[in-house]
């Protein structure tokens, strides 16, 4: 297996097991991850927020850890990676304001590349415009902006632990999906996968 280059796009809030899990997961098998944000440079953090399923209404949230961005925001080109990863949190609802990160996410699904988003990170394809008549899971309370991007929301299951493929876009609901999100993102990106 070669290794390829994978961009994860996260902001502050980004829900913590969201970014910490995948990134980690990716350089396992060898990948290498860059980590980007906008206005901050490689060696800046981000803070990250931990959400739960506690038995209320919606999940809930506490403060998470510093997550150490490895490359800067300004410099990447998108054209230089195989692969996008979106993590979900808080963050993607003010990403997605970020024009240069919509013509980035454009550039990936464009080109057939693989994207990754889980949970919130759907907010960012669906804001760049790349979900209509697509299918999309993601965590419930957006299931509406995908519905209004033009997509198909695809329900989260009992515990939340299922991944949707819908061409270049693999996508879950929440971090409970971690296995078969990561395993069908690397499957799309031709790694091989298991035993």
């Amino acid at each position: 297996m070669s290794s390829q280059r994978i961009l994860m796009i996260v902001g502050d809030f980004v829900e913590d097991y969201e970014v910490m899990v995948p990134f980690q997961m990716l350089q396992m098998v060898g990948h290498v991850v860059h980590a980007v944000c906008p206005q901050k440079r490689a060696g800046d953090y981000v803070v990250t927020a931990i959400h739960d399923f506690e038995g209320h209404q919606t999940y809930s949230e506490k403060p998470g850890h510093r997550f150490t961005l490895n490359a800067t925001f300004d410099d990447i080109e998108p054209g230089d990676y195989a692969g996008l990863v979106l993590p979900g949190g808080r963050a993607p609802e003010y990403l997605r304001l970020n024009a240069r990160v919509l013509e980035i996410v454009r550039h990936f699904d464009q080109a057939g590349k693989p994207i990754a988003a889980i949970c919130h990170g759907p907010q960012l394809l669906a804001a760049a415009g790349v979900l209509r008549g697509r299918g999309c899971a993601a965590y419930p309370a957006v299931q509406a902006e995908v519905q209004v991007a033009g997509g198909q929301y695809v329900p989260a299951a009992e515990r939340f632990d299922n991944a949707h493929v819908d061409g270049n876009l693999v996508t879950a609901p929440a971090w409970p999906a971690h296995p078969a999100w990561i395993r069908r993102f690397l499957e799309v990106l031709g790694t091989p996968v298991g035993v």
